[in-house]
């Protein structure tokens, strides 16, 4: 029997997950709410599937398995709670929450009541990002010396202002880092391992009527001895795509986006030929470097799989909730250094 998914906020993102859930053997969208029921229906209709008054008619419906959250970042505690308690598994869109004691509270309460939670860090999935933690897993880089990653992303102001609670520390959370940034914050950690300090500064200098950062920089000490730099910004016209860098004493690897553009080690495997070959075939697009809406669902769908399996047999999600909290645990730290001025313990 298909595991059956109800949507909690019907903005854009949602689309995303609507087209993945369609893609995903064994799930079935039942339907969405939001609180704008125009939204609402909108989406319904799109997706020929019910709408909901609200999410407690949504947690009434026994065909409702899973309840997927795509509300506002500083919005996902309340639904999720309220569909843990009513025993369905929950699905949140990054950032998990935009504090540790909301994203402690949702993983508290999944656990509780016995259900899946996952936290959609869908770029994991992509098979130049299994690569690289493949090798990384394998000893091949030597000793990890530096781990950099880069957003440089553009957003006009009107992306700002046609969203109240955009730029908003209550519901964005953030700016840069919290919210476009979030995604590559997470792959570093996932490659590099945990970072034990860093020392950030932030700035708002393109964009007018946010609370919120437009540009972060800092740097960074990885608990293995390693180094790193990280930047966000929304403020780089024309917007650029996402880098990750890892160097080590026997290895460097580039990635940009979704795409290898460099993979160099000092003991050569079989497999590497076949990767520099396919660097040269590849193309990549713009992800959401200009564009929030100029991303694939494919990364969400591999998600989505791994969820209905984790469902079926009983197992984790490959990113839980814990998982989710690494990422806001450095974004939180580093908004703590840019205010006090030095750096800071994560």
């Amino acid at each position: 029997m298909a595991l059956g998914f109800g949507i909690v906020g019907c903005g854009m993102i949602a689309d995303f997950h609507a087209r993945a859930i369609a893609e995903t053997s064994g799930a079935n969208l039942i339907g969405g709410t939001s609180r704008n029921l125009e939204s609402a229906n909108r989406f319904s209709a799109k997706h020929q599937c019910r709408t909901y008054r609200d999410l407690a008619e949504m947690l009434r419906d026994d065909a409702v398995g899973a309840v997927v959250i795509c509300t506002p970042s500083g919005a996902h505690r309340d639904p999720a709670l309220a569909a843990a308690r009513a025993g369905r598994h929950v699905v949140v869109e990054k950032p998990l929450e935009i504090t540790l004691a909301r994203c402690d509270s949702i993983i508290k309460a999944c656990d509780q009541a016995g259900v899946q939670l996952a936290t959609i860090f869908q770029s994991r999935f992509s098979e130049c990002w299994q690569q690289l933690k493949r090798a990384i897993d394998q000893g091949r880089f030597g000793r990890l010396a530096l781990g950099d990653a880069y957003v440089k992303w553009y957003r006009t102001q009107q992306y700002y202002d046609q969203g109240a609670w955009r730029g908003t520390w209550k519901l964005d959370g953030g700016g840069a880092l919290m919210n476009q940034a979030i995604h590559t914050v997470d792959l570093l950690l996932w490659l590099m391992g945990p970072v034990s300090r860093i020392a950030a500064h932030s700035a708002t200098v393109a964009h007018e009527r946010i609370e919120v950062e437009d540009v972060l920089t800092a740097s960074l000490q990885f608990e293995s001895g390693a180094l790193g730099t990280l930047e966000a910004t929304t403020a780089a016209f024309p917007g650029y795509q996402k880098k990750i860098e890892i160097h080590g004493s026997q290895g460097s690897v580039s990635i940009e986006e979704d795409r290898i553009v460099r993979w160099e080690f000092a003991k050569p495997m079989a497999v590497d030929r076949q990767i520099q070959e396919q660097m040269t075939r590849e193309t990549s697009g713009g992800g959401g470097a200009a564009d929030p809406s100029a991303i694939s669902h494919a990364g969400h769908r591999a998600q989505y799989r791994d969820f209905v399996a984790a469902v079926r047999r009983d197992r984790k999600p490959a990113i839980d909730g814990h998982e989710g909290r690494r990422s806001v645990a450095l974004t939180l730290a580093a908004y703590r250094s840019a205010k006090l001025g030095k750096s800071v313990k994560v």
